[in-house]
């Protein structure tokens, strides 16, 4: 099924993040499903994400010519990411297991790529080139290991997308106010109405 790759997909705040929580609903087995189930959203998602995340990438754009064949790695990179940084998010620090399999995931997505990277104010290398889609994501998984951004990493308690609070004052609870913070007030204000009359009735 083709997927809308909207502003509200990437509310994770990086790259990673938003490749991250392409698995909708990882809290609920029976609701779960993968974005990128078919390959050839892998593209689709690296384009959007071209515009979506251009601050991040200093302009660069993203390239996915073979979703099929780069899918091994960038799901790799994709689950160890979550799995590292929700453990993160959930016990204030980093499993060194955890660690050690996402690095090799991201030297998997680094591996036999020509970008150079790392130049100063320029992270993912020359924004006049394309970078493989999954050179950028490794580069967008391992900034996250960066002491400020883990500090900072949040679960969304509606739908359990990872993201980055950039609030001045750290308090931002979900991934995006205007989709999972308006879902909960309304849940809220719906159990609110339900409860209501019972508690008339027996007052």
């Amino acid at each position: 099924m083709t997927v809308s790759w909207t502003p509200h997909r990437f509310t994770g705040g990086m790259l990673a993040l938003d490749t991250a929580n392409t698995v909708v609903l990882r809290n609920d087995p029976e609701k779960t499903f993968d974005r990128f189930a078919d390959p050839a959203e892998i593209a689709r998602f690296a384009e959007a994400a071209t515009g979506f995340r251009g601050a991040e990438l200093g302009g660069r754009r993203l390239e996915a010519a073979s979703p099929d064949r780069i899918a091994p790695v960038v799901l790799s990179i994709r689950e160890t990411t979550d799995r590292l940084f929700r453990g993160a998010v959930s016990k204030g620090a980093l499993a060194a297991d955890d660690l050690a399999v996402f690095l090799k995931a991201c030297a998997g997505g680094l591996e036999h790529s020509p970008a150079e990277i790392g130049a100063p104010g320029r992270p993912f290398g020359d924004p006049a080139t394309p970078i493989a889609f999954e050179a950028a994501l490794a580069v967008s998984a391992l900034s996250l290991l960066r002491d400020d951004t883990v500090a900072r990493l949040r679960i969304c308690p509606n739908c359990s997308w990872l993201f980055v609070d950039r609030s001045r004052n750290s308090s931002r609870l979900w991934c995006d106010m205007a989709v999972c913070g308006n879902r909960q007030k309304a849940s809220r204000h719906y159990r609110r109405r339900r409860t209501a009359p019972h508690e008339v009735k027996n007052a």
